[in-house]
């Protein structure tokens, strides 16, 4: 069994920034596919990154250019750097982990966090 803790979260104004961060249990960090979702309101959960265990990485439209997704796997962790913070970007936001490595999964993730809280305000 894999544990997702999500950290980062907060209130932030249009044009700033936030890194989240994911911490992982277990030692086979390395071998997973780590990304990252969001959900607003009355929404569907939708992919925002991905970094597979080899470092390839894909981000959704809404977000490239503004977002990198990066893993140290020594410290079990991934983060999301978000930048040029846009209102429609609040959001729960989910870690996930797979042992599948491709960029796009055909079905959900098996492992996910709880979520953090992004509210992008003035």
């Amino acid at each position: 069994q894999v544990q997702l803790v999500e950290s980062g979260g907060g209130l932030v104004q249009p044009g700033g920034s936030l890194k989240l961060s994911c911490a992982a249990s277990g030692s086979i960090f390395s071998r997973f596919a780590m990304g990252w979702y969001r959900q607003a309101p009355g929404k569907q959960r939708e992919l925002v990154a991905r970094i597979t265990s080899g470092g390839r990485t894909m981000f959704a439209d809404s977000v490239k250019g503004r977002f990198t997704i990066s893993r140290d796997n020594a410290k079990h962790t991934v983060y999301l750097q978000m930048n040029t913070l846009k209102p429609e970007d609040t959001a729960l936001y989910y870690c996930s982990a797979d042992f599948r490595n491709d960029l796009v999964l055909k079905t959900p993730p098996a492992y996910w966090g709880q979520g953090t809280q992004v509210t992008v305000s003035s």
